[in-house]
C-alpha cells in the first residue's frame, strides 16, 4: 500500500543548514530533497510517497549543526493520521513530543526486515471515532521508522 507524508521543518536562521537538503543527494539513507516555504520563519516542506525512502532522516536531521536547536521544530503528517505531530531536539534526539487528546498506535510490528518500519497512526481521542481494530500503542515497532 503506498502511503503519502509530509514532513515541515520550521527552524530560524537555519538557511545554511538547510541548503544541503534542498538537493537530491543519493547518499543519503532517505529520498527526496526539501523545498523552502515562503514564511517570515525558515521553513522547508518533503513529500513522501513510499514508507521506505525515509527511514534515517529525523537522525539526520538532528545531527546537523543548527544555529538554535533548540527551536528546531519538525511536523510530520502520514496519510491516515488525525494530524500533525511534533518531534523537537531533546538531548541531541529529535523526539516526538506528546500534544494533548491525541495518541500514537501501531499495528503488529512486520514479521522481517523486508517491511519497512511503520511510525504508526497520530490519533485524535476526542473525536468519538474508534481506533481500527488491531492497532495499540504498545505495538511500537522498535527500528526508527523516520
Amino acid at each position: 500500500m503506498s502511503r503519502i507524508a509530509q514532513v515541515i521543518v520550521l527552524a530560524t536562521y537555519a538557511d545554511e543548514v538547510m541548503e544541503p537538503l534542498t538537493r537530491p543527494d543519493a547518499s543519503r539513507s532517505w529520498q527526496g530533497h526539501f523545498r523552502p516555504l515562503d514564511l517570515f520563519v525558515g521553513g522547508w516542506v518533503i513529500e513522501f510517497n513510499r514508507v521506505g525512502p525515509r527511514s534515517g532522516l529525523l537522525d539526520h536531521l538532528a545531527s546537523l549543526p543548527w544555529p538554535n536547536p533548540e527551536r528546531v521544530q519538525v511536523l510530520i503528517h502520514d496519510e491516515e493520521d488525525d494530524c500533525f505531530g511534533l518531534w523537537m531536539i531533546h538531548d541531541g534526539s529529535l523526539v516526538e513530543i506528546p500534544l494533548p487528546r491525541t495518541q500514537r498506535y501501531h499495528a503488529q510490528s512486520p514479521p522481517d526486515e523486508e517491511f519497512a518500519p511503520s511510525p504508526g497512526y497520530l490519533w485524535r481521542t476526542d473525536t468519538g471515532t474508534d481506533v481500527p481494530t488491531g492497532l495499540a500503542p504498545e505495538r511500537r515497532d522498535p527500528r526508527p521508522a523516520w
